[in-house]
């Protein structure tokens, strides 16, 4: 049956037309986005494994921040795609509106501690006194970029809604040439190389973590001003005036909180539960948080082919719900877990194929390497659970308005399985990293297979824009 429904979905042109118009610029941002993260963690990686684990453990401010504007624009995108598809562009203005609100208001509560008071904000994550020093000069800086972030991811989720993909690669492609060439420039010391028999002088400002960090400022500046310019030049349906995006009816306002209320809570408490993670791979020492800092740093390289699955998804089927069509919505839904199947066995291969190469270009012990190694192989045995749980959750019963068992899905997962199993193996029983981020692993099993049962219900099969 399975082979008999990938043949047809592989016939389906229309399908995968659609599919891959969305999945392939959104994996393609991911990828860069990907690329200048490893980046990043190999010229901060030439300055010693407790820098790594520093700027590591600072960022995960940055990824509880992340989650909240994920969430938001999220539930958002979901709506956003649904009018797309009923051809209602003034409820989309005001779904932009409400959501840019969110996501500074979500910013500034992250910033303003980050600035204000960066050791007391590092102590949560670690008790080295020396990556907690590395850590806060890092994040203080960083946080500034936390309102252009938002504010850029806003307007590329509502972009994505309404069919426009291409804009945000571009803009992040700028992004990244900005971060990288600025890297190279302060974090590292002026110095002269000899090519060909000259001497050549390199400038650089010498600035380490901080350079890192405003290196990131500078290019979420470029991103999000070279966004908005181009999305009013070339008036994409989002391009409005300031008050096209407010003015809410109480119908509005109730589908709004109904849709994303559960997704904001789902991704930030599913954030605070990650970071726990956090909290006992930090009390597990330097060498465990730098092994498994930079091993998700290469998970990611394959993760992102999923995140564009998983975008197109939302926005297809929100799509096509939206404009009615519950049947065919089904049949896409049935057709993204085939491709789901394909891309994890790929994804496998990938992770073990690039893992050792990869390893070897960082500056690190044998024995952080080899931990990194084994936490590699432990993503790609949990992946296929781990990423039918991205499609089904973030893709298909978001995209109906399901987002209350989203939320109980993620929340128990992490919170009930995860958080208790990480503590234990590492503080408890003091097991290797590795066989730590195995049991973590754990939960992503009990969510699939929860999730499966719910997907099988039909309850996502809705049409949100009929319902105000």
């Amino acid at each position: 049956m399975f082979l008999t429904g990938t043949k047809k979905m592989l016939g389906d042109r229309i399908f995968l037309q659609k599919a891959v118009r969305i999945a392939l610029p959104v994996a393609m941002q991911g990828m860069l986005n990907t690329i200048v993260n490893l980046v990043d963690t190999m010229m901060i990686g030439t300055l010693g494994e407790t820098t790594i684990a520093a700027v590591g453990l600072a960022n995960k401010v940055f990824f509880v921040f992340s989650l909240l504007v994920f969430g938001i624009v999220s539930g958002s995108g979901v709506l956003a795609a649904q009018y797309w598809g009923n051809n209602d562009v003034k409820n989309i203005r005001k779904v932009l509106g409400l959501a840019l609100m969110l996501a500074l208001a979500g910013a500034a509560a992250f910033m303003i501690p980050a600035m204000v008071c960066p050791e007391l904000v590092m102590r949560i994550f670690t008790v080295s006194p020396e990556t907690i020093r590395v850590g806060s000069a890092y994040l203080v800086v960083a946080a500034v970029s936390y309102p252009f972030t938002a504010f850029t991811n806003v307007y590329v989720a509502m972009l994505r809604a309404v069919g426009q993909v291409k804009l945000p690669v571009l803009t992040s492609c700028l992004a990244i040439v900005v971060n990288i060439v600025l890297n190279f420039l302060l974090i590292f010391p002026a110095r002269t190389v000899t090519a060909a028999g000259q001497e050549i002088f390199i400038y650089g400002a010498g600035l380490g973590v901080v350079g890192a960090a405003l290196a990131t400022l500078i290019a979420r500046i470029v991103e999000a001003a070279v966004l908005v310019l181009v999305v009013y030049m070339r008036k994409f349906p989002i391009a409005c005036r300031i008050r096209e995006m407010f003015g809410y009816t109480k119908a509005f306002i109730r589908q709004f909180v109904s849709t994303c209320a559960p997704v904001i809570a789902n991704e930030f408490m599913w954030g605070l539960g990650v970071t726990m993670y956090s909290l006992a791979y930090g009390r597990m020492g330097d060498n465990a948080v730098a092994a498994v800092t930079i091993a998700m740093t290469i998970q990611d390289i394959v993760f992102v082919l999923f995140q564009g699955l998983s975008a197109a998804t939302a926005v297809i089927l929100g799509n096509e719900m939206g404009a009615g069509h519950l049947e065919r919505a089904e049949e896409y839904a049935a057709n993204f877990f085939r491709l789901l199947f394909l891309l994890s066995a790929a994804g496998m291969v990938i992770v073990l194929m690039i893992r050792g190469p990869i390893l070897s270009i960082y500056q690190i012990s044998p024995e952080v390497k080899e931990d990194a190694a084994r936490c590699l192989l432990t993503f790609a045995l949990f992946l296929p659970a781990k990423m039918y749980n991205l499609i089904c959750i973030v893709g298909v019963l978001r995209s109906g308005g399901d987002t209350k068992m989203c939320l109980f899905l993620d929340t128990s997962g992490v919170w009930c399985i995860g958080i208790p199993l990480a503590f234990l193996g590492g503080l408890v029983f003091h097991f290797p990293i590795y066989v730590v981020y195995g049991m973590v692993m754990l939960e992503e099993v009990y969510k699939s297979a929860l999730g499966y049962w719910r997907y099988r219900q039909k309850k996502w099969l809705r049409n949100l824009a009929a319902e105000i």
